[in-house]
Parts: C-alpha cells; sequence; structure tokens
C-alpha cells in the first residue's frame, strides 16, 4: 500500500501522534507526515504511506494558509496559549486602531527569529527540550515570505487572521512580534492550517474517520504517488524511454509529452500508465551528459 492521505489533525496531538495511529490503523510501519503541526493546532496534515514517503521532501517546500486566532495583552513563553504568561497589559484603544497599519508592515519578505518551543536543533537537541530546561539559546533570524496578511475580525481582544505564507514561516512568532510592535504584547490561542501547496482543507478527513475505514483494500480517498505530486509539470514516457528508465537511463526530450514545456532546473514528473516513474530535474544542457535530458533525483518501480 503507498499513496498520500489528507487529514485533518485535531488539537491536541503531535503530527507524530498521528502518524503512530495511522501506522497502527494500516498496520504499515513506512508513515510520515509532510510538515509539522504543533499540538495545540489544527487542520491539513498530508501524511505518506509506503514507498510515498520518498516524496515527502517535495511536500515541504510548498507555501501554507492558516487561519488564527492571536489574544492582545497577553505574552506567553511559547508564543501560544500552551505556554506561561510572561508579560501582561491591557490594549488600548489605539493598539486595535493600528492593527491595520501593522499587518500592511508584516506583508513581504520578513525576518523572523524561531522560537525557543520549536522542533530546529541546537546540537542535535531540539530547541523545545533546551527551553523546558530553562536554557536559552541564539537563534538567527531568517527571512520568510508572508504574501497574504488579512485581518478577519476583531472581538475585544481576540484578533481573527488568515496569512499565506512559505516554507518555515512560524505563525506564532508573527502574532508575538505584531505584539511587539503593537506595545502590548500578544500571543496565538487558534492556529488552523487551511492548505498546503496544492491541497486543501475541505479534502481532508477527520483522522477517527480514517482510523474506522476497512484497509484489506486500498481506500479512494488515498491519493496515489502522481496524484500527490500534482503541484508539479508531468511528462508521459513513451515505452521505450520507460524501459530505459527502468536501467537507470534518463529520457531525451523528444520521448517525454507535457502539457507545458517544463523550463531549465525545474523539477517534474516522469509518468506512464498512470504511474509516478520517477522525480527528475529538467537539464538540457548538461556537459558530459549524454543520456538524455533529465536529471533523475528518485526512480520508483517501473
Amino acid at each position: 500500500m503507498t499513496g498520500l492521505l489528507l487529514i485533518d489533525k485535531p488539537e491536541g496531538l503531535s503530527s507524530f501522534d498521528v502518524v503512530r495511529r495511522v501506522r497502527r490503523s494500516l498496520k504499515i510501519k513506512r508513515v510520515g507526515h509532510g510538515g509539522t503541526l504543533d499540538p495545540f493546532a489544527t487542520g491539513l496534515l498530508p501524511v505518506a504511506v509506503g514507498d510515498a514517503t520518498r516524496l515527502l521532501e517535495y511536500l515541504l517546500g510548498d507555501w501554507k494558509r492558516y487561519r488564527a486566532v492571536m489574544r492582545l495583552g497577553i505574552a506567553t513563553d511559547t508564543l501560544d496559549k500552551t505556554g506561561k504568561v510572561i508579560a501582561q497589559s491591557r490594549p488600548d484603544d489605539g493598539v486595535h486602531n493600528r492593527l491595520g497599519e501593522v499587518f500592511a508592515a508584516h506583508t513581504g519578505l520578513v525576518m523572523q527569529v524561531p522560537p525557543m518551543y520549536s522542533a530546529l536543533k541546537r546540537d542535535g537537541v531540539p530547541l523545545y527540550k533546551l527551553a523546558r530546561r530553562g536554557t536559552e539559546v541564539e537563534r538567527k533570524a531568517r527571512q520568510v515570505e508572508i504574501r497574504e496578511l488579512k485581518l478577519l475580525a476583531v472581538e475585544g481582544d481576540d484578533v481573527s487572521f488568515e496569512v499565506y505564507c512559505s516554507k518555515g514561516t512560524y505563525v506564532r512568532t508573527l502574532a508575538d512580534d505584531i505584539g511587539r510592535e503593537l506595545g502590548c504584547g500578544a500571543h496565538l490561542t487558534a492556529l488552523r492550517r487551511l492548505a498546503s501547496g496544492p491541497f486543501s482543507l475541505d479534502d481532508a478527513l477527520p483522522l477517527e474517520t480514517i482510523e474506522t475505514w476497512d484497509w484489506s483494500t486500498p481506500h479512494p480517498r488515498l491519493l496515489s504517488p502522481l496524484q500527490a505530486m500534482s503541484g508539479y509539470p508531468v511528462g508521459q514516457l513513451s515505452c521505450s524511454a520507460r524501459r530505459r528508465l527502468a536501467h537507470g537511463v534518463p529520457p531525451a526530450a523528444v520521448d517525454v509529452a507535457f502539457d507545458h514545456a517544463p523550463e531549465a532546473g525545474e523539477l517534474v514528473c516522469l509518468a506512464a500508465g498512470g504511474q509516478l516513474l520517477a522525480m527528475a530535474r529538467c537539464a538540457p544542457d548538461r556537459e558530459r551528459e549524454k543520456r538524455g535530458d533529465f536529471e533523475l533525483r528518485k526512480v520508483f518501480n517501473t
């Protein structure tokens, strides 16, 4: 069994908790998730099964969309509702009036310092473990991109917003940064992932539903590897190119049919008969390489 499940992660479970439960339900060891969600967060979690786990690296770089709620006037050590309150103040009317201005300032390319309560590692140790010991280490600011930051509603000191952002963006940090700029502090009280790359929460199923399925045969909601890579250009191989690929020979451009020709350097799927056969990079100008116009990255059973 191989493919991709789109799961609506419930609150209170880590992403790896979800992986463990899918392993138990499907009775299969090779299971992995595509993009960590904090335990307090909910929403779309792509989970790869079987040979599809080899595709996870191509799913992790996608853009994400979240809906979130932050509470003004309270800062916590984890930057969310699970942490300890470290500062508290009462936002005045001026704070609420500046929300639109501050949101606009946090759109585009921004620098973020990763939170201490994160899975990033320092000398092989996750930062959250150091934080729990009371140790704080210096973290370098990283550039992320926030393409959309939309203010949805303000109810008292609770601010609802939606964000469309690049890989590596911490929405907790975004809320904390906004709270600092407003001068009153803030933390996240809710976070829900709505989309990841080409996948939408609308297509996800609750974890409990997946656990009740009869997995003696593949379920139609288990996306095939080719469906899982729907965000990439797909090239259909000729019969001769498929045979050569089985021996590790990359195809020539004339033996691959694309709806739209890929650009040099672009990552593509090579397929035939509805099966994903390889991930490759378009490389028509490689020096010292006379075999084909693609650099093979991963080859699957052909």
